[in-house]
């Protein structure tokens, strides 16, 4: 590992009955390209009686992308959506000026059996002139993504651009959101075909930078836009995030993105006075948490 590069490690954090291992923002990185915070989700073991039960709750300034490796998710949110999320789908919903959202174990998996739960949401900070943009909820199955082999190495086209290919979900900035999966060991060259920061997540499975091996449940950022190639071991998966930043400073309180910090505490007394609109049918509601702007 070089000077141009960091690395992180997952911090644990509770989301209800359902632990997730959060990788972004850091001290050191606070967005890689307009991402600016990464949830890995499991792998865990759910049913009889333990599922993903988040309630009720806001976002604004951002979108958020849901991305499965194993189980389902229940999507929900104040536009209307009502979607199922299931392995390789993409669920992406805008918030713009303010959306509210559940997610939930679907009611057909609460069953007596148990199934694996493993996956990611990450955060797209908006640009500043779309930030009061009108929420909406875009869904992409996993069939209608820009899929490829080179050799052995499979690779998947989440969101963005890349590789010369474009995924069909409408983003807002340059960006990239890539899986790869080598059952090999080998280099993955991504000089020249991958534009801007570039944080790379290993899902399973290694990947080696001179010295340094980097395992599961760890993110290597670069600093600069010029990373050449990943050397990988074999049975690796990687998801790749990135994308040309944003060119200002945007700010994080809750689950609140903005590019002014006054307006991120007018969006928390907002939800503390429930004037955020709600999702249709669920009155479960989570209170705002004690913490700080950062």
């Amino acid at each position: 590992m070089t000077n141009n590069q960091i690395l992180v490690d997952e911090k644990p954090a509770d989301i209800g009955q359902f632990t997730v291992g959060r990788l972004l923002p850091i001290r050191k990185k606070r967005q890689v390209g307009p991402f600016t915070f990464i949830d890995h989700m499991g792998p865990a073991t759910l049913g009889k009686g333990i599922y993903m039960d988040v309630d009720q709750h806001p976002h604004t300034g951002l979108s958020t992308l849901t991305y499965l490796f194993e189980g389902e998710i229940a999507h929900k949110d104040s536009t209307g959506a009502d979607k199922i999320i299931t392995r390789g789908d993409v669920g992406f919903m805008t918030s713009g000026k303010a959306v509210t959202h559940t997610e939930r174990t679907p009611p057909h998996l609460r069953t007596d059996a148990t199934f694996t739960m493993h996956g990611y949401q990450v955060w797209v900070a908006l640009p500043k002139e779309l930030e009061e943009m009108e929420p909406n909820f875009q869904f992409v199955p996993k069939e209608d993504l820009p899929i490829w082999e080179e050799g052995n190495t499979k690779y998947t086209l989440v969101a963005g651009e890349g590789y010369g290919r474009k995924s069909p979900l409408k983003v807002y900035s340059p960006l990239f959101m890539l899986k790869v999966e080598s059952p090999e060991e080998k280099t993955i060259k991504i000089n020249g075909e991958l534009e801007g920061e570039i944080a790379i997540v290993v899902v399973t499975g290694s990947v080696y930078e001179k010295d340094s091996e980097i395992k599961a449940g760890q993110m290597l950022i670069s600093k600069t836009e010029d990373h050449c190639d990943i050397n990988v071991k074999e049975n690796t998966q990687l998801l790749l995030f990135g994308g040309k930043p944003l060119g200002r400073e945007h700010y994080l309180l809750w689950n609140f993105v903005s590019s002014d910090r006054e307006k991120l505490k007018q969006q928390k007394q907002d939800w503390m006075d429930k004037k955020f609109p709600k999702v249709p049918g669920d009155d479960t509601y989570i209170p705002f948490p004690e913490m700080r702007l950062k």
